[in-house]
């Protein structure tokens, strides 16, 4: 029995409830089965070939990544994650996600744990800023690059190294972490022999499918959330999306539906909509996710097909006064994906007041929570009457089980997904070439 398994709703999807031009038919799901089916075989097939190595992650021994966070978390105020793009996206999401919202400027009496910042650009005004609230001399410094030669991390990395030496002197090797490849590239070989401590991250396993290795678990641990859960909830999702029966797969169905939304329907764009503050982040990480998997010019045959949904995060109730509007009576050419939290951990209660005043005293005797999920109702159904495709992922509470839950089924549906496409998704060409031109434009100028 999984504990508190996550809801998918799609009716809203389907053409019963917006009509054949937008919404998908029965039949047409039917269709796909056959190849959605293929692609698990072929997915269960790769895996077991260790070809897969991210779909492993819930198993893994975690000892090492939990010794080196109770290390940390006795020796240092501040934890300053470096990376970038999946380097740290699925770090943040699980902080944002799993901590308290304000821990960071919580008394340390209540938070009893470091500050974790996760520096994710080369701004140097963010990073003078970052410098500006940390003591170097109490901060360690988790360095995230699997590659062990990402530009804008390394460049990070440098700056702090100096100043650590100028500032500590003998020792200051011990404020440095290194996340990278278990054997190759520069911050592998730096680390070896400047003497950092260590995490790896396996081999095969890329930057946004990353989430559940150190670079995602190790800056939670250090933050005093429970990984062990996290990688629990991850496993039980494993099995509803090894799951032959399409119906039975979250991730498959899915997969499925976003895939005839886009190319049969004209829904070239993909937003998540979580009513919660605390997934917020997780729909930036997903933005990464379905971007970078599905983004493609030329199709596993070589042909060019530049296809792939666009997505876009929307935080609910917040951007119903900014971006639904569009939604609801701009083009129809989305599927918007809720995330509804069934039960928050808090329950603040809206007072009984201006019982005079109609439009006020309305609100009186119900709390916060209640008050976000009406809002999330109503948009859902604004959008149906209006004829545009949406669907909801309902999360019980919000727990470092829910959590590994959720990313997990979205990792798998972007596998799916990109089957489903006949692209790669496991590569990044695009991105790539810009690394390169980056490169060759910093050699040039010299």
């Amino acid at each position: 029995m999984i504990k508190d398994p996550l809801i998918i709703d799609y009716k809203n999807m389907l053409a019963d409830s917006i009509g054949p031009k937008h919404g998908i038919l029965l039949k047409e799901i039917g269709s796909l089965k056959k190849k959605a089916s293929g692609i698990l075989r072929k997915t269960s097939s790769e895996r077991a070939k260790g070809k897969l190595p991210f779909l492993d992650l819930p198993y893994q021994d975690i000892k090492k990544i939990i010794g080196i966070s109770e290390e940390i978390s006795d020796s240092f105020d501040d934890l300053v994650v470096l990376g970038i793009g999946g380097s740290a996206l699925g770090a943040i999401a699980l902080l944002n996600a799993l901590a308290h919202p304000y821990r960071n400027i919580l008394p340390k009496g209540l938070r009893r744990r470091p500050r974790v910042f996760v520096y994710d650009n080369i701004d140097p005004d963010q990073f003078k800023g970052l410098l500006d609230v940390i003591d170097i001399t109490r901060t360690a410094f988790n360095v995230v690059t699997k590659s062990g030669e990402t530009a804008e991390t390394l460049a990070s990395f440098l700056i702090i190294r100096e100043r650590l030496k100028k500032a500590i002197g003998a020792g200051w090797q011990e404020h440095i972490i290194a996340t990278t490849g278990p054997q190759k590239g520069a911050l592998r070989k730096i680390a070896s022999d400047e003497g950092y401590m260590t995490l790896d991250i396996p081999s095969g396993v890329g930057g946004r499918f990353s989430v559940f290795t150190p670079v995602g678990l190790f800056p939670a641990s250090v933050a005093g959330i429970d990984i062990e859960a996290i990688l629990a909830g991850a496993q039980s999702m494993d099995k509803r999306c090894s799951q032959k029966k399409i119906e039975e797969n979250p991730a498959s169905m899915g997969a499925i539906l976003h895939y005839i939304a886009n190319t049969k329907k004209g829904k070239n764009i993909s937003v998540m909509m979580p009513y919660s503050h605390a997934l917020e982040r997780v729909a930036d990480w997903f933005c990464q996710l379905w971007a970078e998997s599905l983004g493609k010019r030329v199709d596993l045959k070589g042909k060019v097909i530049n296809t792939g949904q666009t997505p876009v995060k929307a935080l609910g109730a917040t951007d119903q006064h900014s971006q639904l509007q569009l939604y609801i009576e701009g083009p129809n050419d989305k599927t918007i994906t809720f995330l509804r939290v069934e039960r928050f951990t808090e329950e603040i209660e809206i007072p009984r007041d201006f019982e005079d005043l109609e439009k006020i005293s309305y609100l009186g005797g119900h709390s916060l929570g209640e008050l976000i999920n009406a809002e999330q109702k109503a948009t859902e159904i604004a959008l149906t009457k209006a004829k545009r495709p949406n669907m909801r992922i309902t999360i019980p509470e919000i727990n470092p089980n829910t959590v590994g839950q959720l990313l997990f089924m979205l990792q798998v549906q972007t596998v799916i997904a990109g089957g489903l496409h006949n692209i790669n998704p496991f590569d990044q060409p695009g991105v790539e070439e810009g690394k390169r031109l980056t490169y060759e434009f910093l050699i040039t100028k010299g």
